[in-house]
This record gives structure tokens, sequence and C-alpha cells, in this order.
């Protein structure tokens, strides 16, 4: 990212502010990893009162430029897909501190934890083919990660979402600051190491987008067409990142054009419900 964000999506509603009439759903905490840095945890949602079948899960990484946020930040997502049929993870990350942690962490975190997801589907009813990744911003670029990076198939997610994505980071002067000095940065950039074989991905992001420029987002739909790969682009006109409309800043307090931002989450509810993750 261009400039560190402060916080991210306006709406991020608390899940005590659920609604009512949505979905009865089950909540659970659990440790995936152990780190240098501590444990990390990893918030589990599933369906209530639902047929037990083997579920897609989707496992959402939160933005906050790799510096900032926590599992939370995810929740006002939660309904949107237990509610169809799925399983939610969100899981927390080591945040960069140019000290023990940096965004290479990070990606190792978000490897174990669609690993950790995939060793527990029988646990949580999933099936273990159909784990989906979703993540904004800086989260989008751990979602990438745990795809183009994994040492093993197990680490790897089957379908990937994102939203205002960090995919290719060499021109990114803050991402690059948080690695020690003559760190070769494209060893971390996803979109510098696009291959064939990779899981179909859905990118929506603003035209107008400073933070995470479209011209930087297009280098990886490109090189995954190229490779061969299924890859949806959608550019949505009239937004900055994260869908704050042109004309006003984009890089801290995300004020998204809800209309829009409906909009978008509408584009990855269909690239799910076409590839057999979500219910209509």
């Amino acid at each position: 990212m261009a400039r560190l964000l402060v916080t991210t999506l306006a709406l991020m509603l608390p899940l005590a502010a659920r609604a009512q009439g949505e979905c009865a759903l089950e909540k659970s905490e659990h440790v995936y990893s152990n780190t240098p840095n501590g444990a990390l945890k990893a918030y589990v949602f599933t369906p209530v009162g639902q047929p037990v079948k083997p579920r897609a899960a989707v496992v959402i990484f939160h933005g906050g430029g790799w510096v900032v946020g926590e599992p939370s930040w995810g929740f006002w997502l939660v309904d949107r897909y237990v509610c169809k049929g799925m399983t939610v993870v969100v899981p927390q990350y080591r945040l960069s501190d140019q000290k023990t942690a940096s965004p290479a962490e990070a990606s190792d975190d978000a490897m174990a934890a669609i690993k950790w997801t995939r060793k527990n589907a029988a646990k949580f009813h999933l099936d273990r083919n159909r784990i989906a990744s979703l993540g904004w911003s800086a989260g989008a670029h751990l979602a990438a990660s745990a795809a183009v990076f994994a040492n093993d198939k197990a680490q790897r997610p089957d379908l990937l979402a994102f939203v205002s994505p960090a995919l290719s980071v060499v021109n990114d002067n803050h991402f690059r600051a948080l690695f020690p000095p003559g760190t070769p940065i494209s060893d971390f950039s996803p979109a510098q190491h696009v291959r064939a074989g990779l899981p179909p991905a859905i990118i929506v992001t603003g035209r107008t987008d400073t933070v995470t420029p479209l011209a930087e987002v297009s280098k990886f739909h490109e090189k995954m067409i190229e490779a061969g790969n299924v890859s949806v682009l959608k550019v949505i006109d009239g937004v900055g990142h994260l869908f704050t409309p042109a004309g006003e800043p984009d890089s801290r307090m995300p004020k998204p054009d809800l209309a829009i931002q409906a909009q978008a989450y509408g584009a990855i509810d269909a690239f799910l419900i076409a590839h057999g993750y979500r219910d209509r």
C-alpha cells in the first residue's frame, strides 16, 4: 500500500449487531497456530439448524496495511455466508512491527490458517476441497500469498475473492518499509509468481483507487489469464479504495458508497455460487 490505512471498512458491525431474522449460527474460538509471537486464534462460525453436510468454507483476512486490525473486522461478513450454507473462519495473523514480524510472517499465518481449516474439515462438517479465501486490501495480499506461495496443497485455498487488493507490491513503498533493508520485495509479491494451476479468482476494485492502484491489480489478473487460470476482474467506476467515492481521500478512513459496496460483494456472491460454494 502506498500509505498506511488507519482503519478499514466503515461498516465493521459486531456480531451483537446482527439484525433480527438472520440465520442462527454458532461461534467458536480456537488456537490454530503457536508462533514465536504468541498463539494465533481463529474464529469459526457455523450454521445452526441447517442440514449437516460437507459445506464449503470461506477464510476471511482483514485489511489494515499489514500493521493494524483484528479478526472482528471480518465479522460483518459472517451472516452473508453462513446464512447461505457456508462456514466462515476468521483468523488472527501477525501484524508487522518492523522487529519480529513482517508481511512474510503474516503470509505464513495465512497458509497455516488454510491448512488448519482443511485439517479440521471433519470437525466442522466441511468439504476439504472447497476452502475459499477472501481478503480485502492487505488481507487480499495474504489470501493471494496462501495460494501462490503455499509449500503444500493443504495450505492452498481452492478459490480466491479479492476486494481492493494488494496483489503486486513491488512498487509499494509502505510494504517495502515493513521489511529489513535490502529484502527482495518481489519474493513476497503474488503477481510476480503467478503460474498455471492456481485457484479461480475474482477481483473487485475501484477504478480510482490510490492505495492499491488498478494498474498494479491488473498485473495479477493478466498473468492469471496468461497462465490459463480462471480470473474475473470487475472494475467499478467512480470509486477508489474500498469503494470510497472518487474525489474523496481513500487512503485512510474508508467511506464506501454502500450501493456500490453491495454491488461488489454481490459479484463475489455470484462467483461463489457459480463455483458451487454458496447457496443462492
